[in-house]
């Protein structure tokens, strides 16, 4: 599987800031970029207490390695599920929401995030 650069890595602890002025990696299988489902399970989780500057107003907020359905893992920050009921395993799937405001004018920044996978009548 090729390796292409990417300068689009979340940022969400001051361990990770640190890393991000190097060059992150995403892996593509042969024959370029692939449509993934958006959903998974948590493979590991932290709650964030001690939090970068920016995110103060989302204080504690968790994050989780997710591995997706489709293989990759990813990890993002839960939301829609309190602390207390996180654990390894749980279903989860991607949604867009708030990541912060930015700038004077406060322009909102969204991205993905991770919720509990919610129950329907169409999914098995």
């Amino acid at each position: 599987m090729p390796l292409e650069p990417s300068n689009q890595t979340p940022v969400q602890t001051e361990a990770a800031q640190q890393l991000a002025a190097q060059p992150a990696l995403k892996a593509l299988p042969e024959g370029g970029a692939r449509v993934l489902s958006g959903r998974g399970e948590i493979y590991s989780f932290s709650t964030m207490y001690n939090v970068p500057r920016g995110f103060e107003e989302q204080r504690p907020y968790t994050i989780a390695i997710i591995r997706l359905d489709d293989g990759p893992m990813v990890t993002a920050q839960l939301t829609d599920v309190d602390a207390a009921d996180v654990r390894i395993g749980l279903r989860v799937e991607m949604v867009t929401r708030k990541l912060r405001e930015d700038g004077d004018e406060g322009q909102i920044i969204y991205g993905y995030k991770f919720r509990p996978l919610l129950p329907t009548a169409s999914r098995a």
